[in-house]
């Protein structure tokens, strides 16, 4: 595993990969740190910045989150639990207002659900926290 600086793509997506690759095979497993900074730069003989900017892509794709002061740690799955939708109900996904990641202390990257019921009702629900069903027909 090494990152390819005559690479057409950037340096940083290739870290990005790389990590991704040990997180998906739990070599990195969750609620794990990251390597920190410095030594993903002198492993992978790359500069800080683009170590900040790959473990900024995995924190948008929702893999991991930082910890001022602490580190970058592997993601955990949340347990999700079951919404049955309404007959007649739309659900659209969409990136959550400020107020909405605060509110329901989303980690970056995790996207809202928004139900609108048949009555024009709209619930927002996390969408790393739900799994959404229908009725038995």
């Amino acid at each position: 595993m090494t990152i390819d600086p005559r690479s057409h793509t950037p340096v940083y997506v290739q870290l990005a990969e790389l990590l991704r690759q040990r997180i998906e095979s739990d070599e990195l497993a969750p609620g794990s740190a990251l390597p920190s900074e410095a030594r993903l730069t002198q492993e992978y003989g790359i500069g800080r910045e683009a170590v900040r900017m790959a473990i900024s892509l995995l924190r948008s794709e929702g893999l991991v989150v930082t910890v001022r002061g602490h580190g970058s740690y592997v993601r955990a799955a949340p347990e999700r639990r079951r919404v049955e939708l309404p007959p007649g109900a739309s659900v659209i996904a969409r990136v959550p207002s400020v107020n909405e990641r605060r509110a329901m202390q989303l980690d970056e990257g995790v996207p809202v659900l928004e139900v609108r019921g048949p009555e024009g009702d709209v619930e927002v629900l996390p969408g790393d926290e739900v799994e959404l069903t229908r009725p038995p027909s």
